[in-house]
């Protein structure tokens, strides 16, 4: 099938590797012009099926490029990139048949919104770390597989257990795509991440009106499960006076909106996760036991990573070649040593950990392998005495990345091209550094 092709049209280098990198993930096929006159000349020589366009360019008004479009292709959808304030620009190039607009500053995420609007591109499963699949032959790992494909056949509610990283939300994936509400949604939720104020309003919805801001009806996460399966990450961070209304939700299979005076029933499998000790929290009195019943039908355990040394190298060639492919680039390969290196080390952060080491690896690699100090390990030694910074290993090193970053950018008067040059990595790879750690 013929991959969907975008023209990019901006006079700041920066942003047009920004989009090209956007282009890339998403599977989509680019061309880039920074003047008016390159755009029309690319036009000129084959069509696309989508442009992104600034509004002002060196040698002219990007309006004139989307009059064009209108005039010669009139199936080609044309979005806008417009400066905070220039709202009447972007109602002018809506009006010449912009379908839409983005403002600067642009984000990754804006970007994709608008192309997946406009071309109808579904994200790219395969490169979703929430949709890995369960990689190994080891014991641990085929008596997890078989006891997925077990608690897939039945509607009983299935507790996931296991440390952070460990794979939980993909167990629970696994779980719901094999089973019979396979065509229904999957909503996962973490609970820890929503405030307790707003939970009951977050899962069951709110009418109305109900409280201020509530200016239309709106559904929970239990409706937006519906049919399908509701994931709850992290169910031991739950207060307990969301744990009573969850259980009545669970009991009634009925839930009523914030606001409502009706119950809805609602059709939903329940998968919940925890990483902490789910029956000590029911001891110490923060867990209701009548819930934990409900929950803990079946329990499924994750097992570490240190427990599926053996699986180590078919692991690593898997999320490799998933990076590779997210990447457009050659499959990398680890050189013995650096194989070697990662079979040492206890991994605390479990597979996550292993995935956010090879990515960096990836990146502060200078060719297709791999070596041990692209891994940036610390010795057990150091890791024992308790010299890395707090919040363990992975709090280190990003320290110590985002330093050098911004050591980089220092002596370059923050000019991103000069310091990805001092730190001997390309422009794309600050790019991603920077967006990774939260520096853009």
């Amino acid at each position: 099938m013929k991959r969907p092709r975008v023209l990019l049209v901006d006079d700041e280098p920066d942003l047009l590797d920004l989009l090209e990198m956007d282009m890339l993930r998403m599977g989509l096929d680019s061309a880039r012009a920074a003047s008016v006159a390159e755009a029309l000349a690319l036009l000129a020589k084959g069509s696309f099926d989508l442009c992104l366009t600034d509004m002002r360019l060196p040698d002219g008004e990007g309006l004139g490029i989307v009059q064009h479009i209108a005039e010669h292709a009139p199936a080609t959808p044309v979005a806008v990139i417009t400066a905070f304030g220039s709202a009447e620009n972007a109602v002018a190039a809506l009006k010449a048949g912009a379908f839409d607009y983005v403002e600067k500053p642009v984000t990754p995420e804006k970007v994709r919104g608008l192309v997946r609007s406009a071309l109808k591109v579904p994200e790219p499963v395969t490169l979703s770390r929430t949709q890995r699949p369960l990689v190994g032959q080891s014991p641990a790992m085929a008596q997890v597989r078989g006891l997925i494909e077990k608690v897939a056949r039945s509607q009983a509610p299935v507790f996931v257990t296991g440390e952070t990283g460990t794979g939980k939300e993909v167990a629970a994936r696994l779980i719901h795509a094999m089973g019979t509400r396979a065509e229904g949604p999957f909503v996962p939720v973490n609970c820890g991440a929503i405030p307790e104020n707003l939970m009951e309003s977050e899962f069951f919805g709110y009418r109305k009106g109900a409280f201020t801001g509530a200016d239309a009806d709106r559904d929970g996460f239990f409706q937006a499960a519906q049919g399908g399966t509701l994931f709850l990450d992290e169910v031991a961070d739950l207060p307990l006076a969301m744990q009573v209304k969850l259980l009545r939700a669970i009991q009634e299979k009925k839930v009523r909106k914030v606001g409502g005076v009706s119950e809805d029933a609602v059709d939903v499998r329940l998968i919940s996760a925890s990483h902490q000790d789910l029956q000590a929290a029911v001891t110490a009195g923060r867990f209701r036991h009548d819930l934990f019943y409900r929950l803990n039908v079946i329990t499924l355990r994750m097992p570490p990573l240190r427990e599926l040394r053996e699986d180590l190298a078919d692991l690593t060639r898997f999320i490799l070649a998933r990076l590779a492919q997210a990447n457009h680039c050659p499959n990398p390969v680890l050189a013995p040593a650096a194989l070697e290196a990662l079979g040492r080390y206890d991994f605390p952060g479990n597979v996550r950990e292993l995935e956010n080491i090879l990515e960096r690896a990836l990146a502060l690699a200078d060719g297709q392998i791999i070596q041990a100090e692209d891994l940036n390990l610390l010795p057990a030694d150091q890791m024992a005495g308790g010299e890395t910074e707090p919040g363990g290993l992975q709090a280190y090193l990003d320290a110590t990345e985002r330093k050098a970053i911004q050591e980089a950018l220092g002596k370059t008067s923050h000019n991103k091209t000069a310091a990805a040059r001092l730190l001997g990595v390309t422009f794309r790879s600050l790019r991603y550094r920077m967006e990774r750690l939260g520096m853009e």
